[in-house]
């Protein structure tokens, strides 16, 4: 089962993804939980394509593609932007010095790395997709 959303890159069209994916997922028994955690990661990793990659402009877009086969959820987004964003190899920031510092923001992939089973960034000729996935037991 494949399912496709194509937004612009505007922060209007989060809600848009939140309420795809979970309609995607509804046709699961899957617990709320998990349906949380899938919208919490996806919604992150195109924020961050919105924001950082295209600078909120809205004449970009991004195609989302949702597949379930079986159990394993596959989740590719695909950046058409003006650049390549690969965010830096993940590494699980120290809690306590980011609370020292008061730094807000840059915990959102480590959030995903921790929700999603994997997550991958790479260029497709001269876009960058990112590729999520879940075992949905």
């Amino acid at each position: 089962m494949e399912s496709t959303l194509r937004i612009a890159c505007s922060r209007s069209s989060l809600q848009q993804v939140r309420d795809f994916v979970r309609s995607y997922l509804s046709s699961r028994q899957l617990p709320d939980i998990t349906v949380n955690q899938v919208v919490l990661a996806i919604d992150e990793v195109v924020a961050n394509f919105i924001i950082h990659a295209n600078g909120e402009n809205e004449s970009q877009f991004l195609d989302l593609q949702l597949t379930l086969d079986k159990h394993d959820l596959n989740v590719e987004i695909a950046d058409y932007g003006d650049t390549i964003f690969l965010p830096a190899p993940h590494q699980s920031p120290d809690l306590r010095d980011y609370i020292r510092q008061g730094r807000k923001g840059g915990m959102g992939m480590a959030l995903v790395n921790r929700l999603m089973d994997r997550v991958e960034f790479f260029t497709r000729g001269n876009h960058t997709v990112c590729h999520l996935s879940k075992h949905l037991a």
